[in-house]
């Protein structure tokens, strides 16, 4: 795979390395959004056909993206926390139980769960990595021991947001079913990024914000929704998610029942004539590239830089525990925190900071050149 820098509206007088945070707007994408803009001038020309049609054009694009057999288990959100907040509502859990998360998980796939805790008498259980050489396999290995029959839930991503560490999605997920708990994962960032196969891992929910690796605009993310929650409450009684909604005469006509499954979840005004194209544009590019080819990009850009990094005693987290787009460098003793921001900010180089974490995300529009210039501020 080649540099696709020329797809994105990107300033090229700063090397952006912080995909994590958001990513830059690809030219189809935003070329989407005006046209969807423009849509309204003569609202008579949206039919009703149209408040469905493009939303399934896009569950089936992204079925393609993440291996589901069924595009009806995804719908469209306007953010995880949302997303979160329909498993929350129908987790089955009693006083006594369990739900675990790792340290330092992003906010939104937290306080759902500690909403529903607090209500229901469970326990919170937080996984921190240990402090070894062997951070990522160690930290792996404590949250799969800390599963067992009080569990009914195992929230997590698929790497780890400050710092890219991946988790076994496959293991845990056969010591959740083996108990009868549930798996929600965060796939904000590593899907699109990173392979993510719905048939092998199984998991219960899978929500993504699409703001990130996904390419697409902010507000709008997609869910997967498993079997386990299709006879479930969604968080929103809206018109859209009834049975039938499809049929604009009848609407008065108040309908008890839900769309079948996982439709039921679906954001009020998900035909969003704007984000749902500009989506739609984001998740065909992707399914074009191909997460793995685009993973194997980010893994080549890093590989030399990543070396040099550790031979001068920073700290990176061995291949086989973290993702290639999204990485940590942690300091040594003798390395400086605010010589190195001073650095990136003199030679305009975009990273986020997270915890101890300098966390670096680079993408398809980055260069070697790019990864060259982190590397030169890091190591002046």
């Amino acid at each position: 795979m080649d540099c696709k820098k020329t797809h994105f509206q990107l300033d090229e007088s700063f090397t952006y390395l912080n995909c994590a945070y958001m990513s830059p707007q690809l030219k189809v994408v935003e070329e989407a959004g005006i046209e969807g803009l423009q849509r309204k001038r003569d609202p008579f020309k949206i039919s009703p056909e149209e408040f469905f049609g493009e939303t399934d054009q896009l569950r089936k694009e992204y079925a393609k993206l993440i291996n589901a057999e069924d595009p009806k288990r995804i719908v469209v959100i306007p953010s995880v926390s949302y997303g979160m907040a329909n498993v929350a509502k129908n987790l089955p859990l009693s006083k006594g139980d369990n739900i675990i998360v790792v340290g330092e998980q992003f906010p939104s796939n937290i306080y759902p769960w500690r909403s529903v805790a607090s209500e229901k008498g469970a326990e919170i259980i937080t996984i921190t990595p240990p402090n070894s050489e062997e951070r990522g396999k160690g930290w792996n290995e404590k949250i799969m021991n800390a599963i067992n029959e009080k569990t009914k839930l195992v929230a997590i991503a698929n790497v780890h947001w400050a710092d890219g560490t991946r988790f076994n999605l496959q293991a845990i997920r056969t010591l959740t079913r083996n108990v009868g708990a549930w798996l929600a994962i965060d796939g904000t960032q590593s899907v699109g990024a990173l392979p993510f196969d719905i048939k092998k891992i199984q998991p219960d929910a899978l929500i993504c914000a699409g703001y990130k690796w996904l390419m697409g605009p902010y507000s709008i993310g997609l869910a997967y929704y498993g079997p386990a929650l299709d006879e479930g409450d969604p968080v929103e009684e809206n018109w859209i998610n009834r049975y039938e909604s499809e049929n604009f005469a009848n609407l008065v006509n108040y309908n008890d029942d839900y769309q079948p499954g996982a439709l039921r979840y679906e954001v009020g005004e998900h035909s969003n004539f704007i984000l749902v194209p500009m989506m739609l544009a984001a998740i065909k590019q992707l399914n074009e590239w191909g997460p793995d080819n685009i993973q194997k990009y980010c893994k080549d850009l890093i590989a030399e830089p990543v070396a040099k990094l550790r031979k001068d005693g920073f700290r990176i987290e061995d291949e086989n525990f973290r993702s290639a787009h999204l990485f940590g460098i942690r300091l040594a003793e003798q390395h400086k925190m605010e010589k190195i921001k001073a650095a990136f900010d003199e030679h305009d180089i975009l990273v986020s900071f997270r915890g101890d974490s300098i966390r670096v995300s680079p993408n398809v529009y980055n260069t070697k050149e790019d990864l060259s210039k982190l590397t030169q501020a890091l190591l002046p």
